[in-house]
C-alpha cells in the first residue's frame, strides 16, 4: 500500500482467508428474516439474526454492521451461502428485497475476500437427514449445540439454526458444493 504497510498488515487482510484448519466457517440463510452462524474448527456455534435498517418497505440489511460483525469473529476458511432462487406466490417487490438482501451478503463477503459456496437447500438438509421444515432444523440445532440452544430458542430462530447447520454441513464436506 503506498503508506509503508503491506495489503497482509492491514485490518482488512484478518478476514482474507488461504486456506487454514484453525479458521472459521460462515454461514447464511439469506433474506430479511435470515440469519448467520459462525461455526468454529472447536465446534463452537455463534449464531444471529441479520442486522436490519430501515422501516416497512425500506427495510434492508445494514451492509456497514453485518461487515463489523464478519470481521469481529474472523478470519474464516469459507463462507457457506444457501443458494436462493425466485419462490413461486411471492410478488414482484417482495422478491426484489429478497434478491437484494442476498446480493448485500454476497458483496459484502466479496469486499473482505471471504471465499464464498453456493449451496442449495436440498442438496445440504439432505445430506443432514433434514425435511424442509424449519422446525425440524430448529430441533436439530438445538440436539447438536445443546449448550447453545438459547440462540435457538423462539421460532423465529429458526433461520439461525438453518444457518448454523449449513456452517457444520460446510465443516463436514470441506465446503465442496
Amino acid at each position: 500500500m503506498g503508506d509503508g504497510t503491506s495489503q497482509r498488515d492491514s485490518p482488512m487482510a484478518r478476514c482474507i482467508v488461504r486456506g487454514g484448519a484453525r479458521m472459521s466457517i460462515i454461514a447464511f440463510d439469506p433474506g430479511l428474516s435470515g440469519g448467520f452462524a459462525i461455526l468454529r474448527r472447536d465446534g463452537e456455534i455463534r449464531a444471529a439474526d441479520l442486522p436490519i435498517i430501515g422501516e416497512g418497505t425500506q427495510r434492508r440489511i445494514d451492509a456497514a454492521n453485518l461487515a463489523d460483525a464478519i470481521r469481529e469473529h474472523g478470519p474464516y476458511r469459507l463462507a457457506i451461502v444457501e443458494q436462493v432462487s425466485a419462490m413461486p406466490g411471492n410478488g414482484a417487490a417482495g422478491m426484489f428485497r429478497f434478491g437484494q438482501s442476498y446480493g448485500t451478503i454476497l458483496g459484502v463477503l466479496g469486499a473482505l475476500a471471504v471465499p464464498v459456496r453456493l449451496v442449495p437447500a436440498s442438496k445440504w438438509k439432505k445430506a443432514l437427514g433434514l425435511d424442509s421444515s424449519a422446525e425440524t432444523s430448529r430441533a436439530r440445532a438445538i440436539e447438536t449445540w445443546p449448550s447453545n440452544a438459547a440462540i435457538f430458542s423462539r421460532k423465529k430462530d429458526h433461520n439461525r439454526a438453518e444457518a448454523a447447520l449449513l456452517a457444520l454441513w460446510g465443516q463436514k464436506n470441506g465446503g465442496a458444493a
